[in-house]
C-alpha cells in the first residue's frame, strides 16, 4: 500500500534516510560498482561488475532495465535514493497518483476525507482510525475537507517542507 505504516522516517534529504555508517557502506558499494570511477554507474559498470561476481552472461536488457529505475544518471544521490525508495517501501510517485485516479474520476486532484477514510477502514489492508488520522496529519486537506492528493503523493516521496523548518 502506497501508506507507509508504523514507524517510518519522512524527509526531504536522502541522506537523513541514513546513518552516517549506512551512507558509507552505500559509498563503497558504489565505488565497487562504478568500475571506471567516473561517479556515474553505466551499463558497462554494470556489466563490469557482474562479471566480477561470475555472471557473464546477463543481457543488456537487463542492465538497460536496471538503470532505468534511476531516471537519469545514476551518480551516488540517485543510488542512495533507489535503496532509500527499496528500503523504505515507498512507491514511486506516478504509482501513488494512479492509485488516486480511481478516487477522483473527474481528474480534480482531490479526494473526499472522508469518503477516503472509510475506503482505507473497510477496504482491503484495513486501516484503524488511529492509522487514518495519522495518515491525515500529512494530508493537505482543504476546508471543505478534500484531500489535495497530488500535494499528499508528493509528501509522501519527497518529504514535507515543514518538517525542515
Amino acid at each position: 500500500m502506497f501508506l507507509q505504516r508504523g514507524n517510518q522516517k519522512s524527509c526531504s534529504n536522502v541522506f537523513s534516510m541514513f546513518e552516517q555508517s549506512q551512507i558509507q557502506e552505500f559509498k563503497e558499494a558504489f565505488g565497487c560498482i562504478d568500475q571506471d570511477r567516473d561517479g556515474v554507474i553505466k551499463k558497462q559498470d554494470l556489466k563490469e561488475t557482474y562479471a566480477q561476481l561470475g555472471k557473464l552472461n546477463i543481457k543488456d536488457e537487463e542492465l538497460e532495465e536496471m538503470l532505468n529505475e534511476g531516471k537519469g544518471p545514476i551518480n551516488f544521490t540517485v543510488f542512495l535514493t533507489l535503496f532509500g525508495e527499496k528500503l523504505n517501501g515507498t512507491d514511486p510517485e506516478d504509482t501513488i497518483l494512479a492509485a488516486f485516479k480511481p478516487f477522483d474520476p473527474n481528474g480534480t486532484g482531490f479526494v473526499n476525507k472522508d469518503e477516503f477514510k472509510r475506503l482505507l477502514m473497510n477496504q482491503a489492508d484495513k486501516f484503524t482510525a488511529e492509522e487514518v488520522e495519522q495518515a491525515f496529519t500529512l494530508a493537505p486537506i482543504d476546508p471543505i475537507g478534500n484531500i489535495d492528493y497530488k500535494q499528499l503523493c508528493y509528501i509522501i516521496t519527497h518529504g514535507d517542507e515543514k518538517e525542515e523548518s
